[in-house]
């Protein structure tokens, strides 16, 4: 139903999550991420509380791999959970329960973690782990070239139809946040083509934030 991956810039500092799947919305309920503290994906049969309670953990001093140990012990039905985390050490961990749906895999790295269920195969998360330490360039085009190697080794059993990129830097709100909700096509091509539009443009925006009397316009209808 599900794959995705977490990530942590060990350059930048930023953290991020990809994630698609072959429900609606995926990255409303998934994706969670926290300046400064960390990334989480919660996803199989989704509890999407369980985000914050592990970004929680992570802000008050725990580790990836003790806060995903202390949800896991404290929660109920954590047997159907899938849990991704990564704090700002780059330590990661993976939960996946006893019902985790169909084929499922995860894999890790320092800086990334990446997991799935109902794949077509459980190679996928070591490819999107692979496809993430093999780009370069800003953390949304490492996590969406990560989820492209994921899709050619084989993605979903079935197709998927919701894809999200979401990224936070050192601010309160997410730098990046794009979201395909639905569509009977690629999401994750839906995504990147948005990203490719957006990322030229994120530094501007950080800055109509903080100083908005030297803000730069793009001169379009409606343009704020």
């Amino acid at each position: 139903m599900t794959f995705s991956l977490v990530a942590h810039c060990k350059n930048t500092g930023q953290f991020g999550v990809a994630i698609s799947s072959s429900s609606p919305a995926v990255g409303a309920r998934c994706a969670h991420a926290r300046a400064g503290v960390g990334a989480v994906a919660s996803q199989n049969i989704t509890d999407p509380a369980l985000g914050p309670i592990v970004l929680n953990a992570l802000q008050s001093g725990q580790s990836a791999p003790e806060a995903i140990a202390a949800i896991v012990a404290a929660t109920p039905y954590i047997d159907y959970r899938q849990l991704l985390a990564v704090d700002a050490q780059g330590r990661t961990a993976i939960h996946s329960g006893r019902q985790v749906l169909g084929v499922w895999g995860a894999a890790q790295a320092t800086h990334v973690a990446a997991g799935g269920n109902l794949l077509a195969n459980d190679r996928v998360p070591q490819a999107l782990v692979d496809g993430f330490n093999a780009a370069v360039g800003h953390l949304g085009d490492r996590l969406l070239a990560a989820m492209q190697a994921g899709l050619a080794a084989g993605g979903e059993a079935g197709p998927v139809h919701s894809a999200a990129l979401l990224v936070v830097d050192r601010l309160s709100w997410p730098i990046v946040d794009l979201r395909c909700d639905w569509t009977e096509s690629c999401p994750i091509e839906a995504v990147n083509q948005a990203w490719q539009v957006y990322r030229p443009q994120i530094a501007a925006y950080v800055q109509r934030a903080e100083n908005p009397t030297i803000a730069p316009s793009y001169g379009v209808p409606g343009d704020e």
